[in-house]
C-alpha cells in the first residue's frame, strides 16, 4: 500500500519515524456526467473570469475570500513557514480511555507503517503500552494543509490513527429530540426488547453492498445488450397504525425470517408475559387454581365419606360377630338343658 504521508510520533522524547495508509477504501459505484442527446462527456473547465479563459494547473494558485470578495493571496511558501510543530510529527499530548471519545469525532482512519528497522523498536513499545494500559493516545497532527486531532489506537499488531473533529466542529443536537410530552409503557419496552433480542447479533463480514451489488447488475445488463433486472418493490404488508401491534409484527416477522416454525410466539425476555398474554395468564392461572381447590376438597369429602362408610361397615361387622359368638354359646346350654329332661 503506498504511503500518503511520512513524518514522525512524537512519544515524550521518544520520536518514531513513521508512514500513514490508508486503512479504508471506497467500492462506490462512480458515474460520470454524459449529454443524453449523444452521450458526450461532460466536463469542466477552469475558466479565469477576468480573461475569460481556460487556465492550466501550473496557473492555479490558492486566495482567502475577505469579507468584502477581496481575494488575498497565500503562497505554499507562507504555509510552510507557520509556527506549526505538527508539519511533520504526530504529537501524542495525553492517554485516555478509550470511551473518552465520542464517536462523532471519529473520522478517516490511517495505518501507521514504521519507516525502517530503527523505527521497529520504539513503534513496538508504543503499541504494547497502548495495549496493557488499555488506553488511546489522543494526538495532534497536520495533513492536507491543516492541523487535525488524532487518536491512536491497536488492532492486532498494528497502531491505527484515527481523524477526529475538533470539539467545535460537532454540533449540538438542540431541537432534534421530539418536543413533545411521550410515555413508553413497560409493555412496549417488553416487546422492543423482544424485538432486539430477536434480531440478534450479527457479523459485520456478513453484510455487503445490495445497492452497489444491483447497480453493477444493471450496468453488466446494458453493456451486453440485455433488460436490466428489475426488482420487485417488497410488499408493507399493510400500514400498522398501532405501535404495539407493529412490535408484535415486527418480533413475529422477524422469527420466521431466523428460520422460526409455525407462527413465532411474542414472549418477554424478563420473564413477563407480552401485554395480551399477561391477562391470559393470569385469569388461566387463577382458573386452574380454583379447579385444583375445588378438586382437592372434593377428593378429601370423598375420602371422609369413604372412611366412614368403612368404619360403620367395620362396626356393624364386629356387632354381627358378637352376636353370633353370643347365639354360639346358647345354644350348646339349651341342648344340654334337653337332654337332661329326656333323661329323666
Amino acid at each position: 500500500m503506498r504511503s500518503i504521508w511520512n513524518g514522525a510520533i512524537s512519544f515524550g522524547l521518544v520520536s518514531i519515524p513513521i508512514k500513514l495508509v490508508n486503512a479504508t477504501e471506497s467500492h462506490a459505484v462512480s458515474f460520470r456526467q454524459v449529454h443524453t442527446e449523444d452521450n458526450g462527456r461532460i466536463r469542466y473547465r477552469k475558466v479565469c473570469e477576468l480573461e475569460d479563459r481556460e487556465v492550466t494547473q501550473s496557473e492555479i494558485g490558492k486566495a482567502y475570500e475577505g469579507a468584502d470578495g477581496e481575494m488575498i493571496p497565500i503562497t505554499e511558501d507562507d504555509l510552510s513557514h507557520l509556527p506549526l510543530p505538527t508539519a511533520r510529527t504526530i504529537e501524542i499530548v495525553a492517554f485516555v480511555p478509550a470511551d473518552r471519545i465520542d464517536p462523532l469525532q471519529m473520522d478517516a482512519a490511517y495505518y501507521i507503517a514504521a519507516a525502517g528497522a530503527p523505527a521497529a523498536k520504539p513503534y513496538t513499545l508504543l503499541r504494547e503500552a497502548l495495549k496493557r494500559s488499555h488506553k488511546v493516545a489522543i494526538a495532534k497532527f497536520a495533513l492536507r494543509g491543516r492541523e487535525r486531532l488524532g487518536m491512536l489506537r491497536v488492532v492486532g499488531d498494528v497502531i491505527v490513527l484515527h481523524g477526529l473533529l475538533w470539539p467545535d466542529e460537532v454540533r449540538a443536537p438542540e431541537g432534534v429530540a421530539p418536543d413533545v410530552d411521550v410515555t413508553v409503557r413497560d409493555q412496549e419496552l417488553d416487546l422492543a426488547d423482544a424485538l432486539m433480542d430477536t434480531l440478534g447479533e450479527v457479523d459485520l463480514n456478513d453484510l455487503h453492498d445490495e445497492y452497489r451489488e444491483a447497480v453493477e447488475e444493471v450496468i453488466a445488463a446494458k453493456a451486453a445488450g440485455e433488460t436490466p433486472p428489475e426488482t420487485p418493490a417488497p410488499s408493507d404488508g399493510g400500514k400498522v397504525l398501532d405501535l404495539m401491534a407493529a412490535l408484535e409484527k415486527s418480533v413475529r416477522d422477524a422469527r420466521e425470517s431466523r428460520g422460526g416454525e409455525g407462527e413465532a410466539e411474542v414472549r418477554n425476555l424478563h420473564g413477563r408475559g407480552t401485554p395480551k398474554e399477561t391477562g391470559a395468564r393470569k385469569s388461566t392461572s387463577r382458573t386452574a387454581a380454583k379447579k385444583t381447590a375445588s378438586a382437592r376438597k372434593s377428593t378429601s369429602k370423598a375420602g371422609e365419606s369413604k372412611g366412614a362408610a368403612k368404619k360403620s361397615a367395620s362396626k356393624s361387622t364386629s356387632k354381627a360377630t358378637e352376636k353370633k359368638a353370643a347365639a354360639a354359646k346358647k345354644a350348646p346350654a339349651k341342648k344340654k338343658a334337653a337332654t337332661g329332661k329326656r333323661s329323666a
